[in-house]
């Protein structure tokens, strides 16, 4: 096929560039995005697994919006939930009975959680998770993951970030992951100071392979932890509901204290989520946390429908299927032009790297060459796939990246 052509997006890029700071700001920008030239950077509509971008090219969609998209674009029975409540209410002045029916589905639906409060962002719940471990335990240090994404606070990044000062990591402690003597090295020299602990259930860093927890890990974790008094933290933002309906410490077999959702809860609308026991529930509820739209009736009744929906068709399992088949696929047409692809992480939310490229410009060419035909994915990311990306979907895009495979030999000749 004909590599797609972007003439309106730069055409709106150049008028956003008066208006916004960088045009594009945040994760959506296109500084990750190499080659630029190679990607539409604004859309016109969506619908399933597809988005069509303003100069009219279709894409099938492999990072879904980032993780909130999990059963397709304008899906018919979670907009329907979401269309009837508005009907009805949105904000208000008092709480519609949505957010009660949400929180007691969620509590039947995931066995660590015996209550649920509602924002809009990762974020939001992260620092409320954060915030009540220190309530909780009187205690000022959290552990957390080098490399593990929980947000943009400031807590959250780490010395070097603009805008960011000393002060704000003075009292985070990153570890390897998967490294459970980091971490009690780090309790015993931090003894009786450490509040929590947080955590993605898996590893899914950006510009390197995703992994999974070795064996015995969260076992492990969860047994240090508890002898510790330390709150137990799992940011299931990115991966919840994809690994299990549960959560995913369900999936891995663990049970932390609190649980962090968000993305593909709502299915792309404005919702998040921590969970937790009865043991935190005084401590949570004394923290003060909220925000003007967090009350918002629309997205709780869609998330609501969204989650029943999952449940009925086993979305885990679909999705594990749909990224298996969708990884087989590529590592076939990897070898059949001469290049060795790694997938890791889980099938669902996988990551792919040209094994020979440690500098990532192969492995960027070749994203860049799949975007030019009309399969969405980056390079520096995981990927997700959704219950709406069907088997011919999988073909297609299999047929793409054959495609751009040779468009990298092509471009590199006989020095691949």
């Amino acid at each position: 096929m004909d590599p797609y052509t972007f003439d309106k997006t730069a055409a709106w890029m150049e008028r956003a560039a008066k208006v916004i700071p960088g045009g594009i700001y945040g994760h959506f920008g296109p500084a990750p995005y190499v080659p630029v030239s190679a990607y539409p950077f604004f859309s016109d509509r969506a619908e399933g697994a597809y988005f069509w971008d303003v100069d009219g090219n279709r894409f099938i969609d492999y990072m879904c919006a980032y993780g909130p998209m999990i059963q397709g674009y304008r899906n018919p029975v979670v907009d329907a939930a979401y269309r009837a409540q508005m009907e009805k209410c949105d904000a208000n002045s008092v709480c519609a009975p949505v957010m009660v029916e949400l929180a007691e589905y969620l509590t039947d639906l995931i066995p660590a959680a015996d209550w649920a409060f509602f924002a809009k962002n990762g974020a939001d719940v992260t620092n409320l998770a954060v915030m009540t471990a220190r309530a909780a335990t009187g205690r000022k240090k959290i552990v957390a993951v080098k490399g593990g994404y929980h947000g943009t606070s400031p807590w959250m990044q780490g010395s070097g970030h603009h805008g960011v000062i000393e002060e704000d990591t003075a009292n985070i402690i990153r570890i390897p992951w998967n490294d459970v003597e980091a971490l009690e090295r780090v309790v015993a020299d931090n003894l009786g100071q450490v509040a929590g602990f947080i955590s993605s259930p898996c590893h899914h860093p950006i510009f390197t392979d995703n992994e999974l927890p070795a064996p015995h890990y969260w076992e492990r974790v969860e047994a240090l932890l508890r002898a510790n008094g330390i709150v137990f933290i799992i940011d299931d933002v990115r991966a919840g509901f994809r690994l299990h309906m549960g959560g995913s410490c369900e999936h891995y077999g663990f049970r932390p204290d609190l649980i962090c959702f968000c993305k593909a809860i709502g299915n792309g609308y404005p919702i998040s989520a921590l969970v937790g026991g009865d043991a935190l529930r005084g401590d949570v509820s004394k923290v003060f946390h909220t925000g003007s739209y967090w009350y918002g009736a629309g997205p709780m009744a869609a998330a609501l429908a969204n989650l029943q929906e999952l449940r009925r068709i086993n979305g885990p399992r679909l999705l594990r299927e749909t990224g298996e088949l969708l990884a087989a696929g590529m590592v076939d047409a990897a070898r059949s032009n001469g290049f060795d692809l790694r997938i890791s992480g889980e099938p669902s939310m996988l990551y792919a790297r040209i094994t020979d490229d440690p500098t990532l410009e192969m492995q960027q060419r070749w994203c860049g060459e799949c975007a030019r035909r009309g399969v969405f994915l980056t390079s520096h990311h995981n990927w997700f796939v959704s219950t709406a990306h069907t088997r011919k979907d999988i073909e297609d895009t299999v047929a793409v990246c054959d495609e751009a495979f040779k468009a990298v030999r092509a471009f590199y000749g006989s020095g691949v």
